[in-house]
């Protein structure tokens, strides 16, 4: 921000444009006596919020220019429908990034200052499995020092392995709301996790910690309940599994000539029948699941399809019914005690 004083008035301006400055928190003594801070005695402030920002920046034209350089983190600090529309776009099943012609995925990071209703209404309205929005309030950092934080954090986990659960992570970078402010078990729980919205807790220490991360998909096309792409480590393994099995094929077939089933060839005469194709993609599917990324192989073998095009005698059909692994977020106990 810029600060310039006029009579005992001290006025400050984001150097950002659009609605992004609104939410800069202004706030005195936040960490309070106990954290050793307080305003002097006999001195007294008034705080006007931050507000007047408007229009925000266009991102069609800035989405555009990063053309086929992948970003499987991208992170935003706006909200509006407009934004939130081009990032969606760019990361299209069926246009964008994530289609069968581009194949570069990626997933986008946002956070929202407000109510947990306001929250709500804001992700499920969403409902992008590409989108991950972090609901919060009354915190001194912004919304977008919110957002980087958490997908960060979530960066350092998901590349080392995209499948194992981010929860229990603490984020750096941002200051927890005051303890009348957070957000309840039950209200993180039914209202905001049902909306597809990320939720955090405050640890022993102070720490923002992550509670469950998900994407902002919670109905399908129907409008039924759906958790399908709900956790983002779907996406992210998803996205580890594809680029896998593009990788293998790429390398083992990527100049060879393709004869029907049941053709009697000669050794090494650089030949592939659908059926060597299938037992190499049954091979590699072992191998993932061995490292921990998909489950029940014996599944997999049993409904793997490979056939010749009907059409095109040079392209191959596969349909690829794997199980990715599971995540462990709830264990139940029941106690039954005993008096003697």
């Amino acid at each position: 921000m810029t600060a310039a004083t006029s009579t005992g008035t001290v006025n400050l301006t984001a150097r950002n444009k659009g609605l992004a400055g609104n939410d800069i928190d202004v706030r005195m003594a936040y960490l309070g006596t106990a954290g050793g801070e307080s305003v002097p005695a006999g001195v007294g402030v008034t705080v006007t919020a931050m507000a007047s920002g408007a229009t925000n920046p266009t991102l069609t034209s800035g989405l555009t220019a990063l053309g086929d350089q992948g970003f499987d983190f991208i992170v935003t600090s706006l909200t509006d429908s407009t934004s939130l529309n081009a990032i969606q776009a760019l990361l299209a099943d069926s246009t964008g990034r994530w289609s069968s012609t581009q194949q570069l995925y990626g997933h986008a990071f946002a956070a929202s200052r407000g109510t947990a209703g306001a929250a709500a209404s804001l992700c499920s309205g969403r409902n992008d499995q590409h989108l991950t929005i972090v609901a919060y309030n009354d915190s001194p950092t912004p919304s977008w020092a919110w957002a980087a934080g958490f997908a960060g954090r979530a960066a350092n986990s998901l590349r080392d392995d995209p499948a194992l659960p981010l929860q229990y992570l603490a984020v750096a970078g941002v200051l927890a709301p005051p303890i009348a402010s957070r957000f309840t078990m039950p209200v993180r729980n039914s209202t905001l996790l049902y909306s597809g919205a990320t939720t955090w807790f405050v640890d022993a220490n102070g720490a923002v910690t992550i509670e469950n991360m998900v994407t902002t998909y919670v109905t399908n096309a129907q409008g039924a309940p759906d958790n399908s792409y709900l956790e983002i480590e779907t996406m992210f393994t998803l996205m580890y599994v594809m680029r896998f099995l593009r990788g293998r094929v790429q390398t083992k077939f990527s100049r060879v000539k393709l004869a029907a089933d049941g053709v009697r060839l000669l050794p090494n005469s650089n030949v592939v029948t659908p059926n060597v194709i299938r037992a190499d993609i049954i091979a590699a599917y072992r191998e993932l699941e061995e490292a921990g990324f998909v489950q029940k192989s014996a599944a997999f073998a049993a409904g793997l399809i490979v056939e010749k095009d009907a059409t095109n005698p040079n392209r191959v059909n596969v349909l690829w019914p794997g199980t990715l692994i599971d995540q462990l977020r709830q264990f139940a106990m029941l106690i039954q005690f005993r008096l003697i």
